[in-house]
């Protein structure tokens, strides 16, 4: 059984992730970078929040780190871009 705080953090940062790449895709985006700003913002600090706390998580010692998807930079703005 998983530890329903990770659960919790994971989806806040699938989340974040989730809305700050429809801010970047957003026609808006063009004329205005801060919406997509503040929404990566809320995405590192939901991601950092997850981190921290499976590293004190025992049962989040049983699952790797790679289980959760981490934004590439560079992944996700060629995925944006095209």
């Amino acid at each position: 059984m998983g530890c329903s705080i990770c659960e919790s953090l994971e989806r806040t940062y699938l989340l974040w992730l989730n809305e700050y790449i429809e801010a970047r895709s957003s026609a808006g985006y063009r004329v205005s970078t801060k919406l997509a700003a503040q929404k990566n913002v809320e995405m590192e600090r939901a991601r950092y929040e997850l981190e921290e706390h499976r590293l004190v998580c025992a049962a989040a010692r049983k699952v790797p780190l790679a289980h959760f998807p981490i934004r590439n930079e560079a992944t996700s703005t060629r995925r944006l871009a095209a």
